[in-house]
């Protein structure tokens, strides 16, 4: 989720009790619900750097209690005043697992069980980026501003400490999940339980649009990729269905996964598809070229690449560039 998410939920947090636990306890819960992402520094690093460390120890299991050390270690420096390390611990504890828990309920994942295994965890059910868990968090982090307002303005004494609102956005949130949920099992289960073509799926997966009742369905079958969109409002309607056909991986791909932007991807990638065909532009000594490119399906379409690798090789199978993109228009 996005960083805002993650200190509106290390704030309520903190407002419920954990506060109360430590000085500096509300600062401890904020800085432990964002302290996964601390990652992002490998963005200065390389686009193929951010994407192998992004999401990886700091969001595992392991690596909680070491980013909850971490966090603890931040506040008292900054803080400039005494904590209480074993309770300040669980505040931080929570607050990691805060941002780990709500990273999985989007596309993207984690991967929990590193450094044993790179398996990738995802739930599917929210975007990264979620508007109306935005609204439910701020309408929770600003009513009690507006109650304290309301009760200056009559003359009343009750102050209120917010506890009350956070509980109840932090609630609304775990029941805009379980019902995303739901609709998730639905959508997958529609794609699933088809026949596309004469063949069975052998996966099925379906991923979240703003709209809860809104999803794109993917189902992969021997020799492709088929993604329908999916309207659980009035049904599911498979003719408006895409298909992408998987490439045979030659000389040419082969030569490909070698460079370091296909090996990162590969670390990554849910959905793969290989596209391998001619480049547009021939080479400058007149021979042709072919454009090699790894997607996963589910960031993008092979008209609208959203992460993918992509390399030229030449025809001696020599690969003349590769790079790593977020997205954009489609690599010639």
């Amino acid at each position: 989720m996005d960083n805002l998410t993650h200190s509106l939920v290390g704030l309520f947090l903190g407002r419920i009790g954990l506060r109360k636990l430590t000085p500096n306890g509300l600062g401890v819960a904020i800085l432990a619900a964002n302290a996964p992402d601390f990652d992002a520094i490998t963005w200065f690093w390389g686009r193929d750097d951010w994407l192998r460390w992004h999401r990886n120890f700091t969001h595992a299991l392991l690596g909680l209690p070491l980013m909850a050390l971490l966090t603890i270690v931040i506040i008292r420096i900054a803080g400039r005043k005494p904590i209480r390390w074993l309770p300040a611990f669980l505040v931080a504890a929570i607050g990691v697992a805060s941002h780990i828990i709500l990273d999985l309920t989007n596309v993207y994942g984690v991967r929990l069980l590193l450094p044993f295994s790179g398996e990738w965890f995802h739930w599917d059910l929210t975007p990264v980026l979620d508007l109306t868990i935005w609204t439910m968090l701020l309408v929770g982090a600003f009513a009690p501003v507006l109650a304290r307002l309301v009760n200056s303005e009559i003359g009343s004494r009750r102050r209120s400490t917010g506890a009350g609102w956070a509980m109840a956005a932090l609630l609304a949130v775990g029941a805009y999940d379980y019902s995303r949920s739901v609709f998730h099992e639905r959508a997958v289960n529609l794609m699933a339980s088809r026949i596309w073509s004469g063949l069975a799926a052998r996966r099925a997966g379906a991923f979240p649009q703003a709209n809860p009742l809104l999803w794109t369905g993917i189902v992969e079958l021997s020799n492709a990729y088929v993604e329908v969109p999916i309207d659980l409002r009035d049904g599911f309607h498979p003719l408006d269905s895409v298909t992408f056909y998987k490439a045979t991986r030659g000389p040419s791909a082969i030569a490909a996964m070698g460079t370091r932007a296909f090996e990162v991807m590969q670390e990554f990638v849910q959905y793969p598809l290989w596209m391998v065909e001619p480049s547009a532009d021939p080479l400058p000594d007149g021979t042709n070229a072919t454009r090699v490119v790894l997607m996963d399906l589910r960031f993008g379409s092979p008209a609208a690449p959203g992460f993918n690798a992509s390399a030229l090789v030449d025809n001696r199978n020599r690969v003349l560039e590769s790079a790593f993109a977020f997205g954009g228009a489609r690599p010639r």
